[in-house]
C-alpha cells in the first residue's frame, strides 16, 4: 500500500535511519532545485515533458495523459530497474506530489516495490526552506578566513573539513570561486539549490560553537547569501591571511588550470577590462592571449584584485587575527591552532 507522508515525517526518518529520495521530474527541473542528496529517476525526460505540457495546454488534459501512458509504459523496464537497485526505505516526489509520483508509486507497488510519496511534493520543500530561512537563525559563532585573493582560503577550509572541524563551504554551495573567473569549469547553482544546501548544512552545525567560514562577499556566482548570515560574518572572529605573491600566484594556478580554458579567462576578462588603466588592460590581455599565465594573474593581483581587497578590508568592524604564513599548508597549520584555541577558551 502506498503511504504518503510529510515533509515533517521524511525528515524524521532521515535522522533516523538511512533512506533514500527520488526525484521522479525531469532532469532539468532535478537540476534546478532538488532535496539535497536526492536522486533523479525521471518518469519523463526534458522533451518529453515539454511535449505533454503543449498537448495540456492546447489540446486537453486527456491527450496529455494518454500521450503520457504511451510514453511511461515504455520504459517501464528500465524504470522498475533504477528502483530495483536502491536498497532500503525510499521515498518519492515531483513538484507538487501530483500525476508523477503518484503514477511511479503504484506501478512500483504493482511490482511489489514498496515507496512512500511526499505529500505536497518539492514544493513543500521549498516553502520549509524559505521559512528557515526567515527565522534568521544560526547559533554558531563565525571564525571567518580573509585575506588576499590566491591565499589558498578555499583550500584551507576543505583541508580543516578533513580534519573534521566544522565549516560552511559556501563557494561549494553556490557551484563558484567568487570572482570573475570563478565559474569556469564549475557548474554555477541557482538561488533555490544554494538555499537548500545552505538550510541542510546550518541545521547539520547548529550545535557547534563555532563554525569556519570564508569571507565571502554578498554575491556568489548566481547566488546572494541571506542578509542575517551575510552580517553575522562582517562580525565574526575574522583570521587575515598572508601569503608570498608567488605563492599566490601558483594557487590560483593551480585552482583554475587556466590553459585548459584559454578562450573563457580571456572572456572572463572583458567583464573587468574597463575597470583597468588602458596599458595595462592591453598587457595582461596580450599574456592571456599568448597563455603567458603566470604574467597575467600576478598583473590582475598586483592592479585589479588586491587594491579591491584593501578597500574591502578597511571597512570591517573590530580586529583581526593577522596570520603570516610561508605556503597553504603552513596557513592551515596556523588556522587548526586558532581554532582551537578559540573552542578551548570557552571550555575552561
Amino acid at each position: 500500500m502506498i503511504r504518503d507522508i510529510s515533509l515533517e515525517d521524511l525528515m524524521e526518518m532521515q535522522q533516523q535511519e538511512r533512506i533514500t529520495t527520488v526525484d521522479v521530474r525531469s532532469p532539468k527541473e532535478y537540476e534546478e532545485a532538488t532535496i539535497p542528496g536526492s536522486r533523479n529517476i525521471p518518469v519523463f525526460n526534458d522533451e518529453e515533458r515539454a511535449e505533454i505540457g503543449t498537448l495540456y495546454k492546447q489540446v486537453s488534459p486527456e491527450a496529455a495523459k494518454e500521450r503520457g501512458l504511451e510514453i511511461f509504459s515504455q520504459k517501464l523496464p528500465s524504470f522498475i530497474k533504477a528502483f530495483k537497485e536502491i536498497d532500503g526505505p525510499t521515498t518519492v516526489f515531483c513538484w507538487r506530489g501530483g500525476m508523477r509520483s503518484k503514477t511511479a508509486a503504484t506501478v512500483l507497488e504493482l511490482m511489489g516495490i514498496h515507496v512512500n510519496r511526499l505529500s505536497g511534493g518539492i514544493r513543500s520543500y521549498r516553502q520549509w526552506v524559505v521559512k528557515e530561512l526567515e527565522k534568521e537563525e544560526f547559533p554558531p559563532e563565525l571564525i571567518v578566513l580573509d585575506g588576499y585573493t590566491g591565499t589558498g582560503k578555499t583550500t584551507i577550509l576543505r583541508k580543516l573539513d578533513e580534519q573534521g572541524l566544522p565549516i560552511l563551504d559556501i563557494e561549494k554551495m553556490a557551484g563558484h570561486r567568487g570572482s570573475i573567473f570563478g565559474q569556469i569549469g564549475l557548474q554555477p547553482n541557482n538561488q533555490k539549490k544554494f538555499d537548500s544546501l545552505l538550510v541542510h548544512e546550518m541545521k547539520k552545525l547548529k550545535d557547534k560553537r563555532f563554525v569556519l567560514i570564508e569571507g565571502e562577499s554578498k554575491r556568489i556566482g548566481k547566488v546572494l547569501l541571506p542578509p542575517f548570515l551575510f552580517n553575522k560574518k562582517e562580525n565574526g572572529r575574522h583570521v587575515i591571511i598572508h601569503l608570498p605573491m608567488e605563492q599566490r600566484v601558483q594557487n590560483i594556478l593551480d585552482d583554475y588550470e587556466p590553459w585548459n580554458s584559454p578562450n573563457e579567462f580571456l572572456d572572463a576578462f572583458q567583464l573587468i577590462k574597463k575597470r583597468v588603466k588602458p596599458a595595462l588592460a592591453f598587457e595582461i590581455e596580450t599574456h592571456l592571449a599568448k597563455e603567458e599565465f603566470k604574467k597575467a594573474v600576478e598583473l590582475l593581483l598586483l592592479n585589479y584584485y588586491d587594491p579591491r581587497y584593501e578597500h574591502s578590508a578597511s571597512t570591517k568592524p573590530g580586529e583581526a587575527i593577522v596570520v603570516h604564513a610561508a605556503d597553504t599548508e603552513d596557513a592551515l597549520a596556523k588556522v587548526a591552532d586558532i581554532y582551537e584555541s578559540a573552542v578551548a577558551s570557552v571550555t575552561k
